[in-house]
């Protein structure tokens, strides 16, 4: 209902994760998502050298400074208690989408979507950050009368968090892992043709996507800045992609 109001009340929204592959495909995601309803989306992803791990003061300074009144944070936030406190504060919402176990306190946030937390009902318990972003995308799909159907072209983001995260491959992980891999072979994004162009290989299995397509996606937050990743994985020219 929050990220609803959001939309049509045209406020900005910032897509917040992690620089690592599963934080970088859930940005990628919701962001990728949500822009086909706003134009009103940008994406930030702390620096790991000068920020560190998860929600930063400085991301939520940045929020403040560019007019952001909602962040949707993924695969990161459970335990960032005082900083949802410190946004609150500035006028911004929070929503949390995150797969680690929380502490004994959640933020203070307007959802906190997380299948560890000891009172979620959500019978799988194995999800990446990226399939809790998806879980959300699918129920904002739903709302707008469409079905799991429409958002198979996601599960390419999905899939390689999935591996990336070396979370179990069992459950709805597995065939969330099944489609992702066909739309990898069939249909990829631009971002991940643009990978797999450079390894020249026909079909990709789920450890082509740990060893080949993961680590590059990682190295991006490593050498320079998790953006490049975002900016690839989100790129809908093939040309810019390459």
């Amino acid at each position: 209902n929050r990220i609803e109001q959001a939309l049509s009340n045209n406020e900005n929204i910032l897509v917040y994760g992690d620089y690592d592959v599963d934080g970088t495909t859930s940005v990628a995601l919701m962001a990728s998502y949500l822009k086909t309803r706003s134009s009103n989306i940008a994406t930030y992803i702390p620096d790991r050298y000068d920020e560190g791990y998860g929600i930063s003061y400085k991301g939520i300074d940045f929020a403040h400074d560019n007019d952001f009144t909602l962040i949707v944070a993924l695969d990161c936030g459970i335990k960032a208690i005082e900083k949802v406190d410190y946004a609150k504060e500035k006028g911004i919402d929070f929503i949390i989408c995150d797969h680690h176990r929380p502490s004994d306190k959640v933020p203070n946030a307007v959802a906190v979507l997380d299948p560890k937390q000891e009172d979620c009902n959500y019978p799988y318990k194995e999800l990446c950050g990226c399939g809790v972003g998806f879980k959300l995308i699918q129920a904002l799909a739903e709302k707008q009368g469409q079905t799991v159907y429409d958002l198979v072209e996601y599960l390419d983001l999905v899939v390689t968090a999935i591996a990336a995260d070396i979370v179990p491959i069992t459950g709805e992980n597995r065939v969330l892992a099944y489609f992702g891999l066909q739309v990898i072979n069939s249909s990829p994004r631009p971002g991940i043709k643009a990978i797999i162009n450079q390894v020249k290989k026909e079909e990709l299995t789920i450890t082509d996507v740990v060893f080949i397509v993961a680590p590059r996606i990682n190295a991006a937050g490593r050498m320079k800045h998790g953006n490049h990743a975002v900016a690839l994985l989100t790129e809908t020219n093939m040309n810019l992609a390459e």
